[in-house]
């Protein structure tokens, strides 16, 4: 179950290549401008050797420069920002052509093709265009070969003597290097698009470009179309145990399905919507499930969230056991009993993990219904970040949730009273929250309390929970567990390999344990007795697979092996012209 958040990774880690792009256009203007300004001056001081017209040549550079930056984004309709970042990269290839051109000149001795090296790098410039204008902006490869000139053209024009127009631009090795540049550019163009999709994915370009508008522009469409026609029909599950009291009802929601896979692409932010959809006052526990139980598009998630509406009554009652915890090792497994159906909460932390495999979710349902329970809820706490699970580790979470159901059936049951607070009216702002912030929930089981954490998040930063825990301790506190919902919403991009923010990553532990001290009050102040329903929803949805993502990755990974190849053939062309 957990190869599917392994791709997910693995998409992100090759989305992380793009954050080598200035955070803000202006400072890909300002880094095109400069370049430029340099590609002038080195030209007319080291091959030109008339450095006096320096003074005309780079106002009229810029100028065109920039007149061509704004003609770019009309005529291919792509934002004006990916214009300026292209032009950016592409003016340092050429800076960089010119200066090895200097240097091979001085070291061969051959201050003759001094010239060339000044068209060599305004072909090598329309070439990185020709790629970028296919993978990144969509343009077809012809479109791509008229246009790919324009600016390199255009700025080479501006600034080259009109004498040197001619001789420069129809000397045979300026051709011949252009010519072999364009078309190794437009070789990886075919084949980083259709062979590495390996005949199953039409375009793999249309998949990056889908991807991109997602993740940078909040546009989901592209990216949604493309799962949704390849998502499977699947019946999803949704237990809820709402707890009624004359103060505030309340639940717990264990939905049959993962949030992703990322923002804002389907159901990335399903915990929330849940949440807002329970009259906020929800706790959205992340199942044991992983990317293959993603709701691919809006129109799935809407379907989704209306049939939490339509609920079964399976169980009733007013009393609980008193909670059990197990260690195993690494393991801790939190447990309590509503009658016959115990909720399980599964924890690494402060080691860490990946989505729990599934079969541990099949050994404790059967193993519940072996000692007599009519159902086993489980929860992945998803409270420490960590890697895939290990084999040991998952064995130790199994037998430390057996020993929990041994211990819960042989528990007296108790009157139950329970409270709960969030954070609606707590002022604070945290871009590693998702938009239900947190919450907690007091369970008062027969003369004492317990308190249940919950954080709309995307897992938490290693040893987060341990202080909580710590802190709730000192102040006389019975502190059960936290768990986060695994939202996949982002406040703002991460930048990283992980393509999010996990809880505690920027909101600082002090601040983490006040905000939960002054729910647990708020909570145990508003505790009353209450008796719980156990609700049931089937819904008919759409869900991504496990096959569909890893497509994806494949994709991407065999896209990046082929880039990497003609690099390596460029780079070793780009030496040889040095020569």
């Amino acid at each position: 179950m957990t190869e599917s958040s392994d791709d997910v990774s693995r998409i992100h880690k090759r989305y992380t290549l793009t954050t080598f792009t200035p955070t803000s256009h202006y400072v890909s203007l300002a880094i095109s401008i400069a370049v430029a300004c340099v590609i002038v001056a080195v030209s007319y001081i080291n091959y030109f050797k008339s450095p006096g017209q320096l003074m005309y040549a780079i106002p009229i550079a810029i100028g065109v420069l920039v007149v061509t930056q704004l003609l770019d984004p009309k005529i291919l309709k792509t934002e004006y920002s990916k214009s300026i970042h292209m032009s950016a990269f592409g003016t340092l290839l050429w800076l960089v052509t010119i200066l090895c051109g200097i240097l091979s000149s001085y070291v061969f001795s051959k201050p003759e093709l001094l010239p060339v090296y000044i068209t060599e790098g305004m072909f090598l410039f329309a070439s990185f265009r020709i790629a970028i204008f296919t993978s990144v902006l969509g343009a077809k490869l012809k479109t791509a070969w008229i246009v790919c000139l324009l600016q390199p053209l255009a700025v080479f024009l501006a600034f080259v003597p009109t004498n040197m127009w001619v001789p420069m631009l129809s000397d045979p090795k300026a051709i011949e290097y252009g010519i072999v540049f364009c078309v190794l550019g437009s070789i990886w163009t075919l084949l980083s698009d259709r062979i590495a999709g390996s005949g199953k994915l039409s375009s793999t370009h249309a998949f990056l470009q889908a991807y991109l508008a997602a993740w940078t522009n909040d546009d989901p469409v592209p990216m949604e179309s493309l799962m949704e026609k390849r998502s499977e029909p699947s019946k999803v599950s949704t237990f809820q145990i709402l707890f009624k009291t004359t103060n505030q009802d309340c639940r717990l929601v264990i939905p049959d399905l993962h949030p992703g896979p990322f923002h804002p692409i389907g159901g990335s932010n399903i915990p929330y919507l849940i949440y807002k959809n329970l009259d906020s006052s929800a706790m959205v526990m992340h199942s044991i499930s992983d990317h293959a139980l993603n709701l691919p598009s809006k129109s799935q998630v809407d379907l989704y969230i209306t049939s939490l509406q339509k609920n079964l009554k399976i169980q009733q009652g007013s009393k609980s056991t008193k909670p059990v915890t197990i260690q195993v090792n690494k393991a801790r497994t939190t447990g309590l009993l509503f009658d016959k159906t115990a909720v399980l909460i599964l924890s690494l932390s402060p080691h860490g993990m990946e989505d729990i495999p599934y079969y541990i979710k099949s050994d404790l349902e059967q193993y519940g219904k072996n000692r007599g329970y009519e159902r086993v809820l489980i929860v992945d706490s998803h409270n420490a970040m960590g890697k895939e699970i290990e084999k040991l580790d998952a064995d130790d979470l199994l037998n430390a949730a057996k020993s929990t159901l041994d211990t819960l059936i042989t528990k007296e049951t108790l009157p139950l009273e329970v409270g709960y607070a969030n954070s609606e009216n707590l002022n604070f702002q945290a871009d590693d929250l998702g938009p239900g912030k947190v919450a907690i929930m007091c369970f008062k089981i027969g003369d004492e309390k317990f308190f249940l954490a919950w954080a709309d998040a995307n897992n938490m930063l290693n040893g987060l929970r341990e202080e909580i825990a710590s802190h709730f301790s000192k102040i006389g506190y019975n502190f059960l567990e936290i768990c986060t919902s695994d939202t996949h919403y982002k406040a703002r991009t991460a930048k990283n390999k992980h393509g999010y923010f996990e809880f505690g990553s920027l909101s600082k532990a002090p601040d983490v344990t006040s905000w939960f001290t002054d729910l647990a009050k708020k909570a145990e102040q508003t505790t009353s007795p209450t008796s719980y329903e156990l609700l049931e929803s089937e819904t008919n949805v759409k869900v991504m697979g496990g096959n569909q993502l890893e497509l994806y990755s494949k994709s991407l990974d065999n896209a990046m092996r082929i880039t990497q190849a003609f690099l390596l053939i460029t780079t070793g062309f780009f030496i040889y012209t040095m020569f």
